[in-house]
């Protein structure tokens, strides 16, 4: 949570230093993020939303995470259309979306994309080595996303306004779901 901190208000001074260009350097970096796949994009929103407003930051961080997972899906399908299923093998929900088309790929992603645990490169990465369409993904990838980000926004903009004890709830909070998802993630395993 402290770096998450740090990173977010870097990018406020960033976007301080020059607000025309705000909008922008956050759509870059969102891009960046989705291009990487597995950087979590909570700081771009709580940056965005503490500079821009809710509904403003909430919007920019869409078109960002929209534009990101478009541009991730044709360079994964460019570079790693070759490779194989293996490293999809932990998630066969995943894996199921290799195969998929049309309407079943469409609500694969959209459904996947409403998990917050599977992380948004793996869906992409699925889809771009899949079969699935350029405008197949982009639509359910991004229709998925509104209730995801809108969750993630309420999330950040609540925790800007608690004071620190309210932090340090959300802090046991995510500790506690962090242990329970890595002890159910070993239960299974076994």
């Amino acid at each position: 949570i402290n770096l998450i901190t740090k990173v977010q208000e870097q990018l406020l001074h960033l976007f301080n230093a020059n607000p025309q260009g705000a909008i922008v350097v956050s759509l870059f970096i969102s891009i960046i993020i989705a291009v990487i796949g597995v950087i979590p994009s909570v700081f771009i929103t709580a940056a965005n939303i503490l500079f821009f407003g809710f509904w403003e930051g909430t919007f920019i961080s869409f078109a960002g995470e929209a534009i990101g997972a478009g541009i991730a899906f044709l360079l994964y399908r460019k570079g790693f259309k070759q490779l194989t299923s293996q490293s999809l093998s932990k998630y066969p929900s995943v894996k199921k979306l290799l195969y998929a088309e049309n309407k079943e790929a469409f609500y694969l992603i959209f459904s996947l994309r409403l998990i917050p645990f599977i992380p948004s490169g793996l869906i992409t990465f699925a889809g771009a080595i899949g079969k699935v369409s350029l405008i197949v993904f982009l639509l359910s990838s991004s229709m998925g996303k509104i209730p995801a980000l809108l969750i993630e926004a309420w999330s950040v903009n609540e925790v800007a306004k608690f004071a620190w004890q309210g932090k340090i709830i959300l802090l046991a909070v995510a500790i506690g779901l962090i242990s329970w998802i890595i002890v159910r993630e070993k239960q299974v395993k076994h």
